[in-house]
């Protein structure tokens, strides 16, 4: 790294002079042997081996689930681009919002793309954006390396760096995350030369404010959440103001005020506007689509179901601690004890190094975390929408490991026990990225027990990158082969990824089509691939996912399932669905008693003959079945539905209730539960119970039209005919 010139000193006045504190304040507080020529050579020698490791890893990645929207918005983008804005479709997308994403990362591999003639089934589409993505977070790397280089030289530099590096989850992402990676590069890149461009101030270096500029650029062209860059440059540039010169400075010092703010300003407007050139939504009004876009990031607006601690909730049901207990089970043990042990030493920290740039760390590593909970944010998918906090902490985690050595200096056995521990810290994370290296993405730290720990607790593979590990194993079987005699079908909860993967090396010898996991039967497969995502936690704990005799194989991390392949050769359960929807019980029940008769562990296929059972009115019978389904898939919506109807019809009403009432508590949002414990109710007298579940169920699904109609029932017979004919008034308004 080219060192910087001293600067020439000019005299000025006496108001204008920091004071001799001031000075002191922001000085930068070297650790012994830190500048040495051996550890910066090891800085960037180990920045090029990281470096290639991870590019060669991301050749290895699969496909993530959300490539879907970006592959669409990256052809978009060059459409716009190449007809000089004639081509609008990039302005509106509908499904995802991708407009609403700056587009440098897009734009930029889809030019790439375009030039070289690769198309989204070509291996090589991917490849390139899997090497931008590994590009970007190997310069996320180097950032958080070289700011704490600023802070605390080179050996706590090359520590943060290997920190980072053997960061499973920062690693994986990436290999093939094009938004949170780019994004936490260009936020990391900002705040090093924030720190810079405050070290030259009043007089800052053109090379800092282009970096800073670049860096705030980076994060707006890939989220508008970058905008709060330009917040933090304000907030900052005025502490470090304040810290120089005093509060008199604002009276006394107003020509070096008056730098500071027309070097910000500068610098926040070159961003900004370079931002938005790689934006077309932003083009379109640069001032408020941009602002409608960070409104919209604040509030992280997407509701899904995701696994969180055991349980299957909806992302907007989530604890207010979601992304905290996410960070605290997925980060690895030297960081999480370093940044753990930075927040217990803030203030010996702050005194030790430079206190602005370290309280520029806490602030960056903290604060979006605290807002995110504030503004009770929708999240899903761990916390990967926060990945921007994480080269902070790693810093700081970091600045911890290095301040804990230095006071340990003297104290021999006590330094080698504390290097013992942060060996072992690394060793843990390294082996998983070893064992796992297409997917290490998908780890949790030994406080979560691991992978085992976590299985059924919390999402895994939410992505589908497995699908390709998957993909390549049918392949090394002789499954998947070009010389197929008739062509196979294929099912995927992750049909895209599949589809990327077999459309153009297999033409029409493989049919890729989307079925979920829950409803596989709907359709008629040879194979199927399903990641965990969407199978219940419950289900996973129970240790029959996926089922054993349909399993050709699964796709393992450190011994637990992310991904299975499944065959179906009999077409039992197909069949049955197909006499289902002919309301042809009687055969219904014949290919449904066959698939469970050849595989039992077929929750599908339990379910399916309750059905049939229960319509074909055999509701002793459906209730056998019913049971066997929720053995195996324990809080199976249906099967818990399905059970309460077998009971009810066969007398047993309080059985029924049981089973109703248990499905509302796994889904609150399940109206038809809550519908059937208000019949239940209304038949024993309990009209009071009764009207307020009603009431529940057309509340959870105001489409609903029969709980309307049971809450007017039962609102006359207690007497509030006004109330009885609101609800039959708005019942008669649903289609």
């Amino acid at each position: 790294m080219t060192k910087r010139k001293p600067r020439k000193q000019k005299k000025t006045s006496t108001p204008s002079t920091p004071s001799s504190q001031a000075r002191a304040s922001v000085r930068m507080v070297p650790v012994s042997g830190e500048q040495d020529d051996f550890l910066r050579k090891l800085f960037w020698g180990s920045l090029i081996a990281f470096g290639l490791i991870t590019l060669a890893l991301s050749l290895g990645s699969g496909i993530n689930g959300d490539d879907e929207y970006q592959d669409d918005y990256s052809a978009k983008l060059v459409d716009y681009y190449t007809s000089f804005g004639r081509d609008t479709a990039a302005l509106y997308i509908e499904d995802g919002n991708m407009h609403l994403y700056g587009g440098f990362f897009d734009l930029t591999t889809g030019l790439l793309n375009r030039a070289f003639g690769w198309e989204i089934d070509d291996a090589n589409y991917h490849h390139l954006r899997h090497l931008f993505s590994a590009l970007f977070g190997i310069l996320g790397m180097l950032f958080a390396g070289l700011l704490v280089r600023e802070i605390a030289g080179w050996r706590a530099a090359v520590l943060a760096l290997v920190l980072l590096f053997l960061s499973p989850r920062f690693l994986g992402h990436s290999l093939m995350n094009p938004k949170d990676i780019p994004f936490a590069t260009g936020n990391i890149m900002a705040l090093y030369y924030l720190v810079r461009w405050l070290d030259g101030l009043p007089k800052p270096r053109w090379q800092d404010m282009a970096g800073l500029a670049a860096g705030i650029a980076l994060a707006i062209a890939t989220r508008a959440g970058g905008i709060l860059l330009i917040a933090y440059l304000g907030l900052f540039a005025g502490l470090h103001f304040l810290q120089t010169y005093g509060l008199k400075g604002l009276s006394r010092n107003t020509r070096e005020l008056g730098r500071y703010a027309l070097y910000g300003l500068g610098v926040a407007i070159a961003g900004y506007l370079v931002a938005v050139l790689f934006w077309p939504y932003a083009l379109v009004d640069p001032l408020s689509h941009p602002l409608e876009a960070l409104s919209e990031f604040s509030k992280l607006g997407v509701r899904i179901r995701v696994l969180f601690q055991g349980e299957n909730v909806m992302s907007d049901e989530t604890a207010w601690y979601y992304p905290l207990v996410w960070i605290f089970y997925t980060i690895p043990p030297a960081v999480l004890l370093g940044f753990a042990g930075s927040l217990a030493l803030a203030w010996p920290m702050l005194r030790k190094f430079r206190s602005l740039p370290v309280f520029l760390l806490y602030f960056t590593a903290i604060f979006p975390a605290v807002y995110v909970i504030y503004k009770d944010s929708l999240l899903h998918d761990g916390w990967r929408h926060l990945t921007f906090l994480y080269p902070s902490m790693a810093a700081l985690a970091a600045l911890w490991w290095v301040l804990l050595e230095d006071y340990l200096r003297g104290q021999k056995i006590a330094r080698y026990l504390a290097a013992g521990i942060l060996v072992v810290c690394l060793l843990e994370p390294a082996l998983f990225i070893a064992r796992n290296s297409h997917y290490p993405y998908v780890y949790f730290n030994p406080l979560a027990g691991g992978m085992k720990g976590a299985y059924g607790q919390f999402e895994t593979d939410y992505w589908g990158v497995s699908v390709r590990q998957a993909v390549q194993r049918l392949e090394r079987e002789g499954i998947l082969r070009t010389d197929l005699e008739k062509p196979i079908t294929i099912a995927s909860s992750f049909s895209y990824n599949l589809q990327r993967y077999v459309n153009k090396k297999y033409g029409d010898k493989v049919i890729a089509t989307y079925v979920r996991y829950n409803d596989r039967y709907e359709r008629s497969w040879d194979y199927a691939i399903f990641p965990t995502r969407y199978v219940r936690g419950a289900h996973l704990r129970e240790g029959v996912w996926p089922p054993a005799s349909q399993t050709l194989f699964t796709v393992d991390a450190n011994g637990v399932p992310l991904t299975a392949v499944l065959q179906d050769q009999e077409k039992f359960a197909y069949r049955g669905e197909v006499a289902a929807k002919q309301k042809d019980w009687p055969l219904a029940i014949q290919e449904f008693s066959q698939e469970v008769g050849v595989h039992p562990d077929n929750e599908l296929a339990w379910l399916g003959l309750a059905n049939a059972y229960l319509n074909n009115q055999q509701a002793q019978q459906a209730i056998p079945a019913a049971e066997k389904a929720l053995e195996i898939a324990p809080d199976n919506l249906s099967g818990l539905y399905y059970l309460g109807l077998a009971r009810v019809n066969s007398g047993d009403t309080q059985g029924a209730l049981d089973a109703f009432r248990r499905s509302t508590e796994v889904d609150p949002t399940y109206s038809i539960g809550y519908y059937y414990q208000a019949l239940i109710l209304q038949a024993s007298g309990d009209l009071n119970s009764a009207v307020a579940l009603a009431e529940k169920s057309y509340l959870a699904n105001p489409r609903f039209k029969p709980a309307y109609e049971l809450a007017a029932q039962l609102y006359e017979q207690l007497g509030r005919a006004d109330r009885a004919n609101e609800l039959r008034q708005a019942a008669q308004k649903i289609q």
